[in-house]
């Protein structure tokens, strides 16, 4: 019972039953100790005094041979004074308080035989036996025989050999002043303990523990607050190591369902081109007498196809090199005004026969650590989509601005520009604004998704925006060469 009343005591009320448990050890000990040192003080000293006069009856005999009355009288100051020659065989030869002297053998009395054996002894408190009362003996050895005095117990002499109580109600009170010290000083260490111990709860239940409440500035609340903050930094980790495994998971799901809808678009793209090429071809080995007219026409038609064909092969293979071959791809410095140059010579004849100037302001001081190939596409497709689509006048490019480390430039037209709706979708792969005109100006849809596939390849991003008070406007940025 003892024992589950133990068990179910806080820690800070066991630490500071504990605590005055040894302090009531410790300052009883120090009281038993001080309160028999002073009783054997006093002890000593009323045993010296007797000594004393045990030397003057010892002078006096001595001297005379007998003890005189008149020396008994001058130890009249102390009341009740009892006086004992004892031989050294142990036999009572005089004694003050008796008429007939006792056969008793002494030699057995503590006093005596401390006397006998090493000249003095005392004894605190017996019983005579021949009086009835009890003494306080002290003996010292003569030349033959041994003196002892003894003073009775009194109301006086209990009083001398009493310890003083003074001390021990310091002590008593140095208890209290020690049981309420130890009772402030253990409740913060209790308290320290008690929440550490809901910590542990709480944390073998595999709950959030935030570090919010501050501990007591001491040394095991310094460590406290080091555990708590280590375990909600640690639960931290496993929350964010957990939610980029989600992440990771979601984006691998993604682009699952990304592959997964390409080749179900690719699949649908390949039979358009397929499909015309099959009716061609069959059209012309069932009429194998058809007028050479029909047949160039149908021949002609066959080879668009296979141009077609052939161009979405090809934007496929680039899409895929990008985004699982990267590692892969070369990279070199190469100057991005030159590269848009190129490609702006390589459309002009196509523009021109469009009504359709193209005006490029780029310099040649601006340097992309990246693949000149993937560098082109972006502003062919982009020219070439303009072209095709917009129905514009003039294209401009131009450097918006090149700080922090990128370029930014702007490919914009004066066309059409397309409905708000259709803008967050424009860089889907094989969507199309207008399927049937798309298909007819030869486009494979994967033209824009090849752009913004080779700038986030360069390290940049890309937005697109409505002009006013017409046109499209595409603007990028490239990760400059840092010398």
């Amino acid at each position: 019972m003892a024992m589950d009343s133990w068990s179910k005591l806080s820690f800070h009320h066991k630490i500071f039953v504990g605590l005055v448990g040894y302090s009531l050890l410790m300052v009883a000990c120090l009281a038993a100790f001080q309160y028999n040192r002073e009783r054997q003080f006093k002890a000593d000293k009323l045993n010296a005094q007797l000594q004393l006069l045990n030397d003057r009856i010892i002078d006096d005999i001595s001297e005379c041979d007998t003890v005189f009355e008149p020396v008994l009288n001058e130890l009249g100051a102390f009341d009740g004074l009892r006086v004992s020659i004892i031989s050294l065989d142990g036999r009572l030869v005089y004694d003050s308080m008796l008429d007939s002297m006792p056969g008793a053998d002494h030699r057995g009395r503590k006093e005596v035989s401390d006397a006998i054996r090493e000249g003095i002894g005392f004894d605190t408190r017996r019983h005579s036996k021949s009086t009835g009362q009890t003494y306080f003996y002290s003996a010292k050895k003569g030349k033959g025989y041994i003196v002892r005095t003894a003073m009775p117990y009194s109301v006086s002499l209990d009083e001398f050999l009493s310890a003083d109580y003074t001390f021990l109600w310091v002590i008593a009170g140095i208890t209290v002043a020690m049981c309420f010290i130890g009772f402030f000083a253990t409740r913060g260490m209790g308290e320290n303990v008690a929440r550490l111990s809901e910590f542990a709860e709480r944390a073998e239940r595999g709950e959030r523990v935030y570090d919010t409440a501050a501990f007591p500035d001491d040394e095991l609340g310094v460590i406290s607050s080091h555990i708590v903050r280590l375990y909600a930094r640690l639960q931290q980790a496993l929350a964010d190591r957990d939610r980029e495994h989600r992440l990771v998971m979601e984006e691998e799901q993604e682009k699952i369902r990304i592959k997964r809808r390409l080749t179900n678009n690719i699949n649908h793209e390949l039979k358009t081109p397929v499909a015309a090429m099959q009716v061609c071809l069959e059209t012309l080995m069932a009429h194998p007498d058809m007028a050479q007219s029909k047949k160039d026409e149908f021949l002609g038609r066959c080879y668009g196809a296979s141009c077609r064909l052939n161009r979405l092969l090809a934007d496929v293979s680039q899409l895929t090199r990008m985004e699982d071959g990267g590692d892969s791809i070369v990279r070199e410095n190469v100057c991005i005004g030159e590269i848009v140059a190129e490609v702006c010579d390589e459309f002009k004849p196509v523009a021109a026969e469009k009504g359709v100037e193209i005006v490029c302001s780029l310099g040649y001081d601006a340097y992309v650590k990246g693949n000149a190939t993937l560098l082109a596409s972006i502003f062919r497709n982009l020219i070439d989509n303009a072209l095709a689509y917009s129905g514009c006048s003039r294209i401009d490019i131009r450097q918006e601005s090149a700080d922090s480390g990128y370029i930014t430039i702007s490919v914009a037209d004066d066309g059409c520009g397309v409905a708000s709706e259709h803008l967050p979708r424009l860089f889907e792969r094989f969507y199309r604004i207008d399927k049937g005109r798309s298909r007819q100006a030869g486009g494979t849809g994967l033209g824009l998704a090849i752009v913004k596939n080779a700038v986030l390849f360069h390290g940049g991003k890309i937005t697109v925006r409505n002009r006013k008070p017409s046109g499209l406007c595409f603007t990028f940025s490239l990760e400059l060469t840092i010398d």
